[in-house]
């Protein structure tokens, strides 16, 4: 009986050495009628033209989009690590800005403080910073780094600036309190520079709001005052040596006596601002009772 005969009852069945002889039998006719026509040239070029060019120019555009966005993610990674390095750089000029700030501007005190030490050559002299002011916007009362270990003693002249701030009201053994000629109820007898006429420099905290401080019981008969005179530490002074600037006289007038006269001066120390001071270690020698008595006995 042939396979091929299919019983009843039974599925059709192909063996399978006639199925790969049908096969190649197939493949060979369509290998001879491709070589010697182009019957498959037409379909083919259409499948390849609508369906494999668009796929493999979508393949392209994506992978060239992701190229981009990979260069992109890259040099924004660059952009932000220079950023970063670029904000370092710029922090350590801030830095080393503000340091040179700071040494122009220390540069600028130490300077001031020297050619006030040469103004005052004759006296000894030691520096000293300001450590703590009271609360107010002005440098009334004030503590300077220096004590009875340097040298500072009570009554001690301390200038600044252009010249006299005050005396030390106090000492500790490493800092001391200075009270400044602005403070309410502090005196200071003065000179008039040019002229040589006494008059009495008075402090006042509501006066110095406005730039000044005012003076009083000023002689001056000869009318030789004018205004922008030195007044200096006279030599009566009890407490502050002689010649340390005081101010420079702004107004005259005269008072209700007719004899003297009174005014405002602008002080030669910037008593909103104070960082650094010279205490003067030599003190004014005041005459006691006891060298009055000694010169009366050698008359």
């Amino acid at each position: 009986m042939s396979p091929v005969i299919k019983k009843k009852g039974e599925k059709f069945t192909l063996p399978s050495k006639y199925l790969l002889f049908i096969l190649t039998i197939i493949c060979s006719i369509m290998l001879v009628v491709t070589y010697v026509t182009d019957i498959f040239d037409k379909p083919l070029g259409y499948a390849v033209n609508y369906i494999i060019v668009p796929y493999q120019k979508g393949i392209s555009a994506i992978g060239s989009r992701l190229s981009a966005k990979k260069d992109e993610l890259v040099m924004i990674a660059d952009l932000i690590e220079e950023n970063e390095a670029l904000k370092a750089k710029v922090n350590e000029l801030e830095d080393e800005n503000t340091r040179l700030m700071q040494d122009k501007y220390e540069l600028n005190n130490l300077r001031t403080l020297f050619e006030l030490d040469a103004a005052y050559e004759g006296y000894r002299k030691t520096g000293a910073r300001v450590i703590y002011h009271d609360a107010s916007n002005w440098f009334s009362n004030f503590i300077i780094n220096k004590g009875s270990n340097d040298g500072i003693e009570l009554n001690m002249n301390v200038v600044a600036g252009n010249g006299l701030v005050g005396y030390v009201s106090m000492v500790g053994p490493d800092w001391a309190r200075v009270t400044s000629i602005i403070s309410d109820n502090t005196n200071v007898s003065g000179t008039v520079l040019y002229s040589s006429e006494n008059l009495i420099v008075s402090g006042s905290l509501e006066l110095i709001n406005s730039g000044y401080i005012s003076y009083s019981q000023l002689l001056d008969s000869k009318e030789t005052v004018g205004e922008g005179d030195k007044v200096v530490t006279s030599n009566i002074s009890d407490k502050y040596l002689p010649g340390i600037l005081i101010g420079y006289i702004q107004t005259i007038e005269n008072d209700a006596n007719n004899l003297t006269k009174s005014g405002l001066l602008i002080p030669a120390v910037n008593f909103e601002n104070i960082e650094e001071v010279l205490v003067i270690l030599d003190q004014k020698k005041n005459i006691t009772d006891k060298d009055i008595e000694d010169a009366q006995k050698l008359e």
